[in-house]
């Protein structure tokens, strides 16, 4: 499987993966910051922006964290924000002596509610997310965006995540419903205790799409976690707080 990569900088490894609908043009200014260090890939998962013509046959976390780790070679810091961050997961699981070590930006290992599960959103919404799609696409993703603003916050950060959501064109309705899919049926909650690898979970406070109790569980869970929480930031901290969010991460990446 074939991806669009970025590579910037020089040093030890660090890889930025997006979330659902995005593609890793939402990394710039991160990537840019952390290029005077590190040496930066930034992908483009398959079925957005610039891979928007790579469609694996089964979307799941594990072939899209091997499709990501083709992309460079060695051990290295896996970032990865919403939907990324089950990527990021996986890959620590899949490749374990390849990740170092692991932030999960606004990341949760199960995004819908169940009974033994508080910390998500009601299935309905994805799933109406999912029947809306093929009637009405733009007014879809426009919904999906604002529910990654937390109230009051900057209008800058959505029109961001709009305008790189479609830098590119239109995300084709395939990957999203394949994403949306991902999205409603994976839960890797059994699978937290044997990360063996320092993770930061950095987590908005206001956020909406992954509640901040999905955080503090993921920290609970994860053998050598660290939490922070960035209290006014809604789905995008590292778009809405970008000094405290790169201060964190540089801390912790330096550790």
């Amino acid at each position: 499987m074939k991806i669009y990569y970025e590579q910037s900088g020089h040093g030890p490894d660090v890889v930025l993966v997006h979330g659902w609908g995005s593609h890793g043009g939402v990394w710039t200014d991160i990537a840019r910051a952390l290029s005077a260090d590190y040496h930066v890939t930034v992908p483009d998962l398959p079925g957005h922006g610039r891979s928007r013509d790579f469609m694996p046959t089964a979307y799941t976390p594990e072939v899209l964290a091997e499709g990501v780790q083709l992309g460079f070679s060695g051990p290295a810091v896996w970032v990865g924000w919403s939907m990324g961050g089950l990527v990021a997961l996986a890959a620590a699981q899949k490749y374990p002596s390849e990740v170092t070590r692991m932030v999960l930006v606004g990341a949760t290992p199960k995004y819908v509610q169940s009974a033994d599960w508080p910390h998500a959103m009601s299935p309905t919404v994805l799933e109406q997310f999912a029947r809306s799609l093929n009637q009405d696409y733009a007014g879809t993703l426009d919904r999906f965006l604002s529910l990654q603003m937390a109230a009051g916050e900057n209008r800058d950060v959505l029109r961001r995540l709009r305008d790189e959501m479609f830098r590119y064109g239109e995300p084709p309705t395939k990957a999203l419903q394949a994403g949306l899919h991902l999205l409603m049926e994976e839960d890797r909650r059994e699978t937290l205790s044997g990360v063996a690898i320092p993770v930061l979970v950095i987590h908005g406070g206001r956020d909406r799409l992954a509640p901040v109790g999905a955080a503090r569980y993921l920290a609970q869970q994860l053998p050598q976690a660290r939490l922070e929480i960035i209290p006014e930031a809604g789905h995008a901290p590292f778009l809405s707080h970008p000094e405290v969010f790169l201060e964190k991460l540089k801390d912790f990446i330096r550790d």
